[in-house]
């Protein structure tokens, strides 16, 4: 056997080294949790804001699952240095600030966050081009497989015969409407129809709207509890209604997508890609 087989093989045994960037936040300690439990990665590091109440203390104890010896820290430098690969489902300018650290380190970034803007997307295509990013608005199996059945339905259901609405429903304390799934959902129906998204979609209603007008895409976003996510997205056509509906009942499965991500993109060239690319969905 060659030496550059055998070390091949030797690193493909190698846990991955993962770091979990908001760490103490309910979808950070949900991600403490799962890579801890999970063969073939580890925790490495543990990142918190500055100035956080939770520095210092074991990322495996805030989580619930009792200390891994990993102490949550403000040094993304060092974290990152150190690391294959970073976790992130945090607010749109830590993600675009993390981006451009994990592209200095050629590191795997596997980012969850929603709710960012066209600057916030340039500044992530950017560091793309320096490392394997993993982009998606959700993380989970059954969102991404709704998603290719929505642009099967919406590329087999005409603009003209059947309407589509998506409607989405997230606990109290989520700040971007509509969710970061929800758009991903719509994005599949206006590719399905060819249509530009920005262009087809409508944003709730209120007031003397008038009539329905034909091929737009429409979005309602409810926000009430402890909802982790409920998304439904409605074909509704003269006489006869179709609806498609994912209800996410733990963070857990955005947890498990993400390792599965970046453990799929662990050695991969430099670039942007999505859930559909990891599943194997971009051919539906």
């Amino acid at each position: 056997m060659s030496k550059a087989v055998r070390f091949s093989r030797e690193c493909s045994r190698v846990d991955m080294r993962l770091v979990v960037v908001g760490a103490a936040g309910r979808m950070g300690r949900a991600l403490v949790a799962a890579v801890s439990a999970a063969p073939g990665v580890t925790v490495v590091a543990a990142i918190e804001r500055p100035g956080s109440p939770h520095l210092g203390a074991d990322a495996g104890t805030l989580a619930g699952i009792g200390p891994i010896g990993v102490a949550v820290t403000d040094d993304v430098l060092e974290a990152f240095v150190a690391a294959d690969g970073v976790l992130d489902f945090t607010t749109p300018a830590a993600t675009v600030g993390f981006a451009e650290i994990a592209a200095q380190a050629r590191i795997v970034h596997v980012i969850g966050t929603t709710g960012c803007g066209p600057d916030d997307e340039a500044a992530i295509r950017a560091a793309a081009r320096h490392a394997a990013i993993v982009k998606s608005g959700n993380m989970s199996l059954g969102v991404n497989l709704l998603a290719a059945l929505v642009r099967r339905a919406a590329r087999a259901l005409g603009p003209d015969d059947f309407d589509i609405e998506i409607v989405e429903m997230h606990h109290r304390h989520k700040v971007d409407a509509p969710s970061g799934t929800a758009l991903l959902l719509g994005a599949a129906a206006a590719e399905g129809r060819g249509v530009d998204l920005a262009e087809a979609s409508v944003r709730g209603r209120d007031g003397h709207t008038g009539p329905r007008a034909a091929g737009t895409i429409g979005f309602q976003s409810l926000r009430g509890g402890s909802v982790v996510g409920d998304h439904t997205v409605i074909l509704a056509g003269e006489g006869e209604r179709i609806e498609l509906v994912h209800r996410a009942e733990s963070r857990s499965n955005f947890a498990g997508g993400a390792i599965r991500a970046a453990l799929w993109a662990r050695g991969r060239k430099p670039g942007l890609y999505s859930m559909a690319d990891v599943l194997g969905l971009t051919d539906d």
